[in-house]
């Protein structure tokens, strides 16, 4: 898979892409992350990228002109264009289904805003989706777009050592995950629950569904509430052992 990024600051990806598992599948060919600098596509001395808003009003814009210059030197004959990605504080609120959607394509371009925003004129043109990582403003599109670039790249085959891991983890069937716990048996006076230690693998998957449930209802209750989660909830419960996933361990 290939991630195109086009950002006025490409040097704040460098450590994020050298580190981990992301250096480790680009390594492997697993995927690639090509970084474009959008002041290159300027014309002028000082390579502005960014203009006064027209009508008034605070900060600056980014231009227009450089950003599709930037876009366009990817297009290439013959070749499939990329899913364009702004990343923008009003976007649609980016969620796991969104990501497994996203791995299922060859190529994304993902543009990182800055300051107030980037001229209406380009996305209107040129992109496909407008994407946000949550109800809150950050300065600009690039940790937004290093958290799209992790979620989709780890759904990949091959990036993960134990692709079992993607089954169980927070969000892939509409639950945040269960609680995990490791040695020693008991810390500070905390000790595993037994159901645990059992070996007892059906009642094992029942008590962590369990807890799965809880914990969903307790801290996301915006997804509790969504009804095609009670579907697979309710058969996962009817499974044999189930009786026994509320009983937690001292």
């Amino acid at each position: 898979m290939i991630f195109e990024v086009l950002s006025i600051f490409p040097g704040l990806f460098a450590s994020f892409l050298a580190e981990s598992l992301l250096a480790k599948a680009q390594a492997k060919g697993l995927l690639t992350v090509n970084l474009i600098d959008i002041r290159d596509f300027t014309s002028d001395p000082h390579r502005t990228v960014d203009d006064r808003p027209y009508g008034g009003g605070p900060g600056m814009v980014l231009k227009p002109e450089p950003v599709t210059l930037a876009l366009e030197s990817l297009l290439m004959p013959g070749e499939e264009p990329p899913r364009v990605i702004y990343l923008t504080p009003s976007g649609t609120l980016f969620n796991q289904k969104m990501a497994r959607e996203l791995s299922e394509l060859p190529r994304l371009a993902l543009v990182c805003g800055r300051y107030e925003g980037l001229d209406q004129r380009f996305i209107d043109l040129f992109v496909d989706q407008e994407i946000s990582i949550g109800d809150y403003v950050v300065n600009g599109g690039e940790v937004p777009a290093m958290v799209v670039i992790e979620a989709v790249a780890r759904l990949l085959p091959g990036f993960l050592g134990q692709n079992e891991s993607l089954v169980e983890e927070s969000h892939s069937h509409g639950l945040l995950e269960h609680p995990h716990y490791t040695r020693p048996p008991v810390f500070r006076g905390r000790a595993v629950p037994k159901i645990l230690l059992s070996g007892h693998h059906a009642q094992i998957a029942a008590y962590r569904l369990a807890e799965a449930l809880a914990k969903t209802k307790d801290s996301r209750p915006d997804l509790w509430s969504r009804p095609e989660l009670l579907e697979e909830t309710v058969a996962a419960l009817s499974r044999p052992g189930a009786a026994l996933a509320g009983k937690k361990g001292p």
